[in-house]
């Protein structure tokens, strides 16, 4: 039994919608439902569970799968072989090669960041969330000047809930989700440890002089929020705040916008229940804990989270937020007003696809993973 949010169906969103392929082809395929107007199209396929996906100059695509291998997709969605240098992973339950992101000035630096279950060293056990730091070398086969510039602490035995996900803001610095380690969960409320938090770091990996516990008596200053479960969906708002989802229970799936320094109640408040039934903390407020801005129950078990910010999609779309399914294989946007989540659309219903990531490409469309043995890189094509 999988331990993050699994539980029965969302109830059916009726949306407008035309059955499409998903294959470059524009043939039909029974059950999948995208809106008018806007095809599902297969990049490439042959990806063994695929967890992220950036964009590299020239329309590449760099992508990481769990078992620890990096790989890089051409334009035309041939897959490379195993780029060399990545360390060693933890590699086992939801424990792998994680997020990836390519740094702002990549074009001229070829930096990227990635994350993943880093396994303690020789004569230790357990495992954490890493954050390490590359040079991808000229002719994408190689990583250079490998460098771990963050480790959450403490290492535990557990093979769930590491989170992962990596936001870069537009200052150069980095936000990076941390699961609570599931059997950890109390440790989400304590600040001496990193289970449950948010850290906000520099390039090098050093903590924020401004970080809100950074001058505070036992609390490590890496940490920007906290009370946080298993976020596996991070972006960067087009308000350049750090928007983020994270996966409930059963149930109590959530959408928040972590502010520097506040509690966002996990496990002592959640709208999700425990597992086979029953209250799980206090109840779903408490004074001096935030409540989320949006969440779902039943849970969808969201991962991967993009802003629609090009005009690909017509009008309608912009401002948009997709967040995507591991459970049920769907694309949920959001739109919002005044920072509200006002209406929610469910796309893409009956594909079968976990879907593991949402990006939206420089070229404007949106990109997604497949969490399978036989996983793909997607795009959502205007036009039938």
């Amino acid at each position: 039994m999988r331990l993050s949010s699994r539980s029965a169906a969302w109830p059916a969103i009726h949306v407008s919608a035309l059955v499409l392929a998903l294959a470059v082809s524009s043939a039909p395929a029974a059950g999948q439902v995208v809106p008018p107007g806007v095809s599902l199209r297969t990049v490439a396929t042959g990806l063994a569970n695929p967890w992220a996906v950036a964009f590299l100059p020239g329309g590449e695509f760099l992508v990481t799968e769990r078992s620890g291998t990096l790989r890089v997709v051409d334009a035309g969605g041939k897959v490379s072989a195993a780029v060399a240098g990545v360390p060693r992973v933890a590699s086992g339950g939801q424990g792998g090669l994680l997020d990836v992101v390519t740094d702002a000035r990549f074009e001229t630096n070829r930096r990227i960041f990635f994350c993943f279950s880093e396994p303690a060293g020789a004569g230790a056990s357990g495992s954490s969330t890493a954050l390490a730091r590359a040079t991808l070398s000229a002719d994408a086969r190689s990583l250079q000047d490998v460098q771990v510039i963050f480790s959450q602490r403490p290492k535990v035995e557990s093979s769930l809930h590491f989170g992962c996900r990596i936001v870069q803001a537009a200052d150069g610095n980095l936000w990076l989700t941390l699961g609570e380690r599931y059997h950890r969960k109390d440790d989400a409320q304590k600040l001496d440890n990193h289970h449950g938090k948010i850290v906000r770091i520099t390039p090098d990996g050093a903590p924020l002089a401004d970080n809100p516990h950074a001058k505070q008596a036992g609390a490590l200053p890496e940490i920007w929020s906290y009370g946080h479960r298993n976020p596996q969906g991070a972006t960067l708002g087009p308000d350049g705040k750090l928007w983020m989802h994270e996966h409930g229970p059963q149930g109590g799936d959530e959408i928040n916008v972590p502010q520097p320094g506040r509690n966002y109640g996990w496990p002592v408040i959640t709208y999700g229940e425990n597992y086979g039934g029953g209250k799980m903390g206090e109840g779903t407020a408490k004074a001096g804990m935030e409540q989320p801005l949006h969440y779902w129950v039943p849970s969808i078990a969201p991962s991967g989270m993009a802003f629609v910010t090009s005009d690909r999609y017509g009008s309608a779309w912009q401002g948009s937020l997709l967040v995507g399914s591991l459970k049920f294989g769907t694309l949920h946007r959001l739109e919002l007003n005044a920072g509200k989540v006002v209406r929610e659309q469910k796309l893409l219903e009956g594909n079968g696809g976990r879907i593991r990531d949402v990006r939206q490409g420089p070229d404007g469309f949106i990109y997604l993973l497949t969490d399978s043995r036989d996983g793909k890189l997607l795009r959502l094509q205007p036009g039938n």
